[in-house]
């Protein structure tokens, strides 16, 4: 078990054999904290254990800022991929959240098809994008 003050920056979550793997870090070069812009990066790693090959359709996150702001983002792939991938292929990438905050959280799912053109959501569970020594 994590302590209050040790941010939660990775996360993995299991749906249907397609696992989520997130981890968050702080972006000190892109932020402003004079202007309440904390910039953050996560890298994801899509990678499916199942037997049927699937496609990762569309995005939804919930972004909560500390201050209880919440946002939600819909939209067709990620980073402007809709990745197909079969048993024991993976699909990596990075992008960025700004938050008016020194610390929030994303989650969110990924709308998948599988190869019988059975659609499901693949979760991304809750993980903590924190500027460093937020806590103290």
């Amino acid at each position: 078990m994590q302590s209050p003050q040790t941010p939660r920056t990775t996360s993995v979550a299991v749906t249907r054999g397609v696992r989520v793997a997130v981890r968050s870090q702080y972006l000190p070069s892109r932020s402003n904290p004079a202007q309440r812009h904390y910039a953050f990066a996560y890298t994801i790693r899509i990678t499916n254990e199942g037997e049927a090959t699937v496609q990762l359709l569309t995005r939804h996150w919930i972004i909560t800022h500390a201050d209880g702001h919440v946002e939600e983002v819909r939209g067709p792939g990620v980073v402007g991929h809709q990745p197909v991938l079969r048993r024991g292929e993976s699909f990596e990438y990075t992008s960025g959240c700004v938050l008016r905050t020194t610390r929030g959280t994303m989650q969110g799912s990924y709308q998948m098809v599988d190869e019988h053109g059975q659609q499901f959501d693949a979760q991304i569970a809750e993980f903590s994008l924190e500027m460093p020594h937020s806590l103290n």
